[in-house]
């Protein structure tokens, strides 16, 4: 016999759509007689119960939240189908959610359906040619299945509870991004339901155009169902080296050497309130499974740090290192206000100076402030916009307002649009993940000369305009 939960999901089940009336029709409103045009037998479910609903309309940032009319939790990539192309028939918005890390509601669907990835998150074959992955799954558990086959992603993200869907249409960056570019050059093929709800398998071969405009496209043409990722062999240690320097450009010039020589195979970099006035701090790691390496000639030739630490870890550990913070934060549900900027190699430097003279240890809350370099060269996916320059630098100020304070949210997504608008006039763009409120003419300016595109694309693959619409990009 079915639980008090049982009974009451599937009273909440939907069955029917109105689309004169109340909307979605559930069981419990259609035995009391409501009609509506039958929903496609699905192998999961379609939901409207209050609890669904409500974490829909809810992420990461804790800034935004708009509520979805149904939550598709899928049981096949079939239902994913069914569902779009229902949606598309209707003129009903759609947005993927994995873990629900976004920051300003870029994954939800007001008055819509947002597809809850998190049931299809099987890993289905792990080989030296790739992994094969829904897209539902975590970088945690992709990582695990491959590393069980001696095999790793070539790029972690930092955090590795991340969706792999949700990072794919992103990018997705970390510090491996110097070496292998983002994670959307690491992929070799896609399976995506296009917006008028075709299952199409594209690569770089087979449906060329899909797979660009999906990588980075930030849930536009289509909802990632599956993909089959790159894996390299992995080691068992990470040595990591933690460089102080007292001042913003014996840093950076440091990781600019680093970066060119390749002398790491992570490199990141924070600025880090020292209690009195900001310090600055190269992390770089080197990989190793035999001897490790000789730490004299790891720092050999970079500017001399003010204190230098180095440690070991195993592999894993080192990649999960922030997952339990990030676990132990979420439930807290503190809002954060990130920022994340790419700017051009040639502006960095003062860019940064002029934005920290500003910047006050309350301005991010305890959040960690991120700055490192990849080479543009080593991105592959046309959707990603990056400033033109040879070497691009990530800014991200991860904030964080705890205890939760709404005036103090309003003020820093002002400084946010600020900090912004001032990346843009020395030939900077957004990552698109963080909190910045949008203007008029902002992602004209984001893609450029590309936009024209981006409309085609659009067009073409999401012919209806129902996918992702709190992105604002249409």
């Amino acid at each position: 016999m079915p639980n008090r939960r049982q009974v009451l999901t599937l009273g909440a089940a939907i069955v029917a759509f109105d689309a004169l009336g109340v909307g979605w029709v559930t069981q419990a409103q259609a035995d009391t007689g409501a009609k509506g045009l039958p929903v496609p037998r699905l192998d999961g479910e379609l939901v409207t119960d209050v609890a669904a609903l409500a974490e829909a309309a809810d992420d990461y940032g804790q800034i935004a939240h708009r509520r979805p009319r149904a939550v598709l939790r899928p049981g096949s990539v079939s239902d994913v189908v069914k569902v779009v192309r229902f949606a598309a028939e209707h003129g009903i918005p759609v947005a993927a959610r994995g873990q629900g890390h976004s920051t300003f509601g870029q994954a939800q669907a007001p008055g819509g359906v947002v597809i809850d990835s998190r049931t299809l998150a099987t890993v289905h074959r792990v080989s030296a040619r790739g992994v094969v992955v829904d897209a539902g799954a975590t970088w945690g558990e992709v990582t695990k299945a491959a590393l069980a086959g001696g095999l790793t992603p070539p790029v972690a993200t930092d955090y590795l509870g991340l969706s792999v869907g949700g990072t794919l249409s992103v990018g997705g960056i970390g510090g491996a991004t110097s070496r292998h570019g983002l994670v959307v050059d690491t992929v070799r093929e896609l399976e995506v339901v296009t917006g008028d709800g075709r299952l199409v398998r594209c690569s770089p071969t087979v449906e060329r155009e899909l797979f660009d405009a999906v990588l980075g496209g930030l849930g536009q043409y289509g909802v990632i169902v599956r993909a089959t990722l790159d894996l390299v062999p992995a080691s068992t240690t990470a040595r990591i080296y933690h460089l102080t320097y007292p001042d913003l450009r014996s840093m950076t010039a440091a990781q600019r050497i680093a970066l060119a020589d390749g002398r790491f195979d992570y490199l990141e970099g924070q600025v880090v309130w020292s209690g009195t006035g900001w310090s600055y701090l190269l992390e770089g790691g080197v990989y190793h499974s035999a001897s490790a390496p000789d730490d004299r000639a790891v720092v050999r030739g970079l500017p001399a740090a003010a204190k230098t630490e180095i440690t070991a870890m195993p592999y894993f550990d080192w990649l999960n290192r922030v997952y339990a913070v990030v676990e132990q934060l979420r439930p807290l549900k503190f809002p954060n206000p990130w920022l994340n900027l790419f700017l051009p190699d040639r502006a960095t430097d003062s860019y940064i100076e002029k934005l920290l003279a500003t910047l006050t240890p309350a301005d991010t809350g305890g959040g960690p402030i991120l700055l490192y370099p990849f080479t543009r060269r080593r991105l592959t996916r046309p959707m990603v916009s990056v400033p033109d320059s040879p070497v691009v630098f990530i800014l991200s100020i991860l904030r964080m307002v705890a205890p939760p304070d709404e005036a103090v949210v309003r003020k820093l997504l002002v400084d946010n649009r600020s900090a912004y608008d001032k990346a843009v006039a020395v030939g900077g763009t957004q990552y698109p993940i963080g909190s910045i409120p949008s203007r008029p003419g902002d992602w004209q300016r984001h893609y450029g000369s590309a936009y024209g595109r981006v409309h085609r694309l659009k067009n073409r693959f999401d012919p209806r305009g129902i996918l992702a619409p709190e992105q604002g990009i249409f």
